[in-house]
């Protein structure tokens, strides 16, 4: 070859190592911080973030990191929200019911009472209405959603004494995870209390609590509960299928590539299964830990739930009189709830119940 064919043919290599250069180098590193409601020690729940974290990396080749921060390190369990909407972090992992405070519908969010199971959740915020109404009010705090993964039915808190009427509810000091429940079961004459996880198992030995509840086994024994609480109830009627979320900076997510942003929606997919596995592989396993070590597993009295849904559906007919949207999201999921349970009948529900009556 000669000189002035190899001039040319390097001006055309130029040429062409211009125009793919740009997609290969125009990723610059990108570093995001998620503050967690959640201490490190919950597997499930923490584990879920780690999860997410690991997942981006991997999928970015390493361009794209996310740091985790459990409650407490960056700021308190219950300041996410307030951090996102500041943009003080890029994301969080919550239970959006914890911010009722703000506003009653962040518990749709999550769970509320005689609500949606796990898969029901899903279907209703993927293939439903879900997502978009709560990422539509989301938008006003800076907030795009997404599922962290969720616990399933969630079992019905441990107390110091038996439950064997409503009446034995009357004066209870429970520590309740936020949302509607609260409010429901105010109407009961339970004291509620809002305190994060980490906080609980002191309160209950010393009294100052009478009752608390979490999540399910697997998690409940991590926190000790057992030791200071010995009646545990089921099922936890407040929430059928709680999902955890990952909230997400709207401005930050809005700055990502295209590349970005497809990592961030499958990493969190990757996570929220995750998490949904995890807890039904580990909970049975924990529940035969827990009877084995003396606690007295104990079903709710049927008048206890008809009082439990009664006051509910008082509470959920007291929001809608105050707030067309709450009314707009309430009423479309029990809509979506409604052609669940009829499915189900024929389907889950029957399967379920006749291999519950047979031995394997």
């Amino acid at each position: 070859m000669d000189r002035r064919s190899l001039i040319k043919n390097a001006g055309i290599a130029g040429v062409l190592a211009a125009a793919v250069a740009p997609a290969v180098h125009a990723q610059a590193a990108v570093r995001w911080r998620l503050a967690s409601s959640f201490p490190k020690s919950l597997d499930t729940i923490f584990g879920s973030a780690e999860k997410f974290s690991q997942t981006v990396k991997a999928l970015s080749g390493g361009k794209f990191e996310v740091s985790l921060h459990a409650a407490g390190e960056l700021m308190p369990a219950f300041g996410v929200v307030d951090a996102l909407e500041n943009s003080t972090v890029e994301m969080a992992q919550t239970a959006p019911y914890y911010f009722t405070g703000k506003n009653s519908i962040f518990a749709f969010g999550c769970a509320v009472p005689f609500g949606l199971t796990a898969r029901q959740m899903d279907a209703w915020m993927e293939h439903g209405n879900g997502r978009k109404l709560f990422d539509a009010f989301c938008a006003n705090y800076n907030i795009k959603s997404y599922s962290a993964g969720n616990t399933g039915t969630q079992m019905g808190g441990w107390y110091r004494k038996e439950i064997k009427s409503v009446a034995d509810l009357k004066g209870l000091k429970m520590r309740l995870g936020g949302g509607l429940f609260g409010e429901a079961m105010a109407k009961l004459g339970v004291v509620s209390q809002n305190m994060p996880a980490g906080d609980v198992y002191q309160a209950l030995e010393k009294g100052t609590l009478d009752s608390t509840e979490f999540v399910g086994p697997h998690d409940d024994q991590k926190l000790g509960f057992n030791k200071v609480a010995p009646f545990y109830y089921y099922p936890g009627w407040w929430e059928g299928g709680a999902e955890l979320e990952f909230f997400v900076n709207a401005k930050a997510y809005a700055a990502l590539s295209a590349e970005n942003k497809a990592i961030v929606d499958a990493a969190t997919r990757v996570a929220a299964r995750d998490m949904t596995a995890k807890y039904d592989a580990f909970n049975p396993v924990a529940l035969k830990k827990l009877v084995a070590d003396k606690t007295q597993l104990k079903a709710f009295p049927k008048d206890v739930m008809d009082a439990g849904f009664k006051a509910s559906m008082e509470v959920f007919a007291e929001h809608e009189a105050k707030s067309p949207e709450f009314k707009k999201i309430h009423q479309d999921m029990r809509a979506f709830q409604r052609d669940q349970l009829l499915w189900e009948r024929f389907s889950e529900l029957r399967f379920n119940q006749y291999m519950s009556s047979v031995k394997l």
